[in-house]
C-alpha cells in the first residue's frame, strides 16, 4: 500500500511539510486527508466549511492576456482579505507590484513576477486550507521572503511539499515523513526537529535490537530451562546447597519475567510520539532497558552455573 496505518488529527492553522522521495505517495496522502480520494480501509474525516486552494492549479491558470488588477479582482478595484475591503492596488503593493504596473497585461512580467502574481491570487482566495508543491521553485529571493511571512502569518492550514528544507523550518509546524513501506510518522517541529527526532528513534530501535541480540545467543539456554530445570530435583540437586536449590528453581520464573518487560518496553519505545509527547518517560523506559539487559545477563550466567553445578 502506497500509505497504510497512518493516523493523524489536524487542525485549523497547523503548518504541515510532507517529507518523502518522488514517488513515494505525498499525492495520494494529501488527497486522502483532503477526502479526493478515499481510503481502502480506515477513514478521514473532514472538517465543515473547508475551502481548498491549490497553487499548482494556479500556475496553470495564468491568463496572461489580463491586467495584474483584473487577474487579482476581476472587474472591481476592491478586494477582501480577511474580512476586510482592500484597494487592489494596495493589496498588490503588497507583492512589490508599483500601482504604476498594476493595469499592465500579465504577460510583460518576468518568471519570477509571475510567481509573485500567483502568489498574490492565492492568498486573495476565500480559502481556509493552502496546498503548495514545491511553492519554492523559480522563486527569487525577495518573493521567497515574501512567501515564507505570508505563510507565517496565515490564520488556516497549510500543507507544504518541499525539499527546501530552510523554508520548512521557517514555515511548518509538523512534519509528516515518509518511512518506507507505505508507512507515514508525524513529528513536532520543522525540518531539523525531524532529523533530531529520526534519529533519537532510529538510535532507541538500534538499541533495544543490540539489547535483543545479547541474550538471543543463549536461546539454547532458555531451551533448557523449561526442558532440564526439573530433573534437577532428583539427581544433582544434593551438590548445593538449600539456598541454591530454591534459586536454581526461581531462576527461570525471574528471566521470563525480564524478557516480557524486555519486550513490552521495547514495542512502547518503537512508537515516536513517546519521544515529542513525554521525553522524560522515553529516557526512563531507555534506562529501564539497560537495566534489564544486564540483569538478564546476570541471571543467565548465574543459571548456567547453578545448573552445572547441579549436573557435575
Amino acid at each position: 500500500p502506497i500509505v497504510q496505518d497512518f493516523t493523524a488529527t489536524i487542525l485549523r492553522g497547523d503548518k504541515v511539510g510532507l517529507l518523502g522521495p518522488n514517488g513515494a505517495g505525498k499525492t495520494t496522502l494529501l488527497k486522502l486527508i483532503l477526502g479526493t480520494i478515499a481510503p481502502d480501509s480506515g477513514s478521514a474525516t473532514m472538517g465543515t466549511r473547508i475551502e481548498v486552494a491549490y497553487f499548482d492549479q494556479m500556475r496553470e491558470g495564468l491568463d496572461l492576456n489580463a491586467s495584474l488588477e483584473d487577474y487579482i479582482s476581476p472587474g472591481s478595484e476592491w478586494i477582501e482579505i480577511n474580512g476586510n475591503k482592500k484597494h487592489v492596488k494596495s493589496y498588490l503593493s503588497d507583492f512589490l507590484f508599483a500601482p504604476e504596473r498594476t493595469n499592465s497585461p500579465v504577460s510583460t512580467l518576468s518568471g519570477g513576477e509571475r510567481n509573485r502574481l500567483l502568489l498574490a491570487r492565492l492568498f486573495a482566495r476565500p480559502a481556509n486550507v493552502l496546498v503548495l508543491d514545491e511553492p519554492t521553485n523559480d522563486l527569487d529571493i525577495d518573493t521567497l521572503d515574501l512567501l515564507e511571512q505570508l505563510l507565517q502569518d496565515y490564520k488556516g492550514t497549510v500543507f507544504l511539499v518541499s525539499h527546501d528544507r530552510y523554508f520548512l523550518d521557517n514555515v511548518v509546524t509538523s512534519i509528516i515523513a515518509h518511512e518506507g513501506d507505505g508507512f507515514w510518522r508525524e513529528y513536532e517541529g520543522g525540518y531539523e526537529d525531524w532529523k533530531i527526532q529520526k534519529a533519537r528513534s532510529d538510535q532507541i530501535r538500534a538499541s533495544n535490537a543490540k539489547a535483543a541480540n545479547k541474550v538471543e545467543p543463549k536461546a539454547e539456554v532458555k531451551q533448557a530451562l523449561k526442558a532440564e530445570v526439573k530433573p534437577v530435583a532428583k539427581s544433582g540437586v544434593q551438590k548445593l546447597n538449600g539456598k541454591e536449590r530454591q534459586e536454581l528453581e526461581t531462576l527461570p520464573l525471574q528471566i521470563e519475567e525480564l524478557e516480557t518487560e524486555q519486550a513490552d518496553i521495547g514495542i512502547a519505545m518503537s512508537n515516536p510520539d513517546l519521544y515529542k509527547n513525554e521525553p522524560e518517560l522515553a529516557a526512563s523506559m531507555q534506562a529501564r532497558l539497560t537495566e534489564i539487559t544486564s540483569q538478564l545477563e546476570q541471571k543467565l550466567q548465574r543459571w548456567e552455573l547453578l545448573l552445572g553445578r547441579s549436573e557435575s
